[in-house]
């Protein structure tokens, strides 16, 4: 599990462990430039149109995580238990980390279903 995780945030190829999913790196401004196949053992990342929709889903997992943390680390700064200035700060990191989480939740979804159709 953990070789996995490191293997998703190096954007390392879910087959072999040495190309790269993505042409940049995972914090990269801008949308996301994915490669066709590995180029290392050719696997294909695209398996078929619209193979990346639930991709969304796990982009939402990490928006509300992300969200939740922010809001536990930015709570001690404000007086009152809930204070309506905090979701700007939450609002403003989420839209920072937006294209990271992009990939990362490609790269996920990818990892998740490895072994399908390949």
């Amino acid at each position: 599990m953990s070789y996995a995780i490191f293997n998703i945030l190096g954007n390392k190829c879910p087959n072999c462990h040495k190309g790269k999913v993505f042409n940049e790196s995972l914090f990269a401004f801008g949308f996301p430039k994915m490669n066709k196949e590995c180029s290392h053992c050719h696997t294909s990342f695209n398996k078929e149109p619209g193979y990346f929709f639930g991709a969304m889903y796990m982009n939402y997992m990490l928006n509300v995580a992300q969200g939740i943390a922010v809001y536990f680390i930015a709570r001690p700064f404000f007086t009152e238990t809930f204070d309506l200035r905090i979701f700007p700060i939450i609002a403003g990191v989420l839209v920072l980390l937006t294209f990271f989480n992009i990939r990362v939740a490609r790269l996920l979804w990818i990892y998740i279903f490895k072994n399908y159709a390949t």
